[in-house]
């Protein structure tokens, strides 16, 4: 795929996976359906459910994650916040213009472009809080939230990254 294509790809699955409403039972559910999906398939993976203004509405850590899984994903929160896309969709956007972080003023000790950090974004109103995947590869985490979501808001028709990327 190309990397237009990529962008493509993610920006539909943003727009597809969005919420009428978002409270702290959404928070629970959708973090359970992720964390029986990540035991299920035995993924040494930290889930974290955030809003914007910081408060962890859900965590789950698997057995094998440590703190640095929980830096990885203060970091994607800090992305996702403050771009409002995955931070997949900001990987490839770097990649795609051969820019940095840094290029766009976000120092990389605070921010991360590495898939996993999917918005929580309400229709007609925008992105309210984070969802966060720390513990495989950046593609794997990113599937991950887009397949438990798919799930839980009961669509079955979104496109899905597979593999290796650019």
């Amino acid at each position: 795929m190309t990397f237009d294509e990529l962008i493509a790809m993610l920006e539909m699955q943003e727009e597809i996976l969005q919420f009428k409403h978002f409270t702290n039972e959404d928070a629970w559910a959708l973090g359970n359906i992720i964390a029986a999906e990540a035991r299920r398939r035995g993924l040494p993976v930290a889930v974290s459910i955030r809003l914007n203004n910081g408060y962890v509405v859900f965590q789950y850590a698997a057995d094998g994650t440590n703190l640095q899984n929980e830096n990885w994903m203060r970091r994607k929160y800090n992305s996702v916040k403050t771009l409002e896309h995955s931070t997949l969709h900001t990987y490839i956007l770097l990649r795609k213009n051969e820019e940095s972080l840094e290029d766009w003023s976000l120092d990389s000790k605070d921010y991360a472009a590495a898939g996993g950090g999917f918005p929580i974004r309400i229709e007609d109103t925008g992105v309210i809080g984070s969802i966060l995947v720390s513990g495989m590869d950046q593609v794997s985490d990113h599937d991950l939230i887009i397949k438990c979501v798919s799930r839980y808001l009961h669509v079955d028709e979104v496109p899905r990254i597979k593999g290796e990327i650019l």
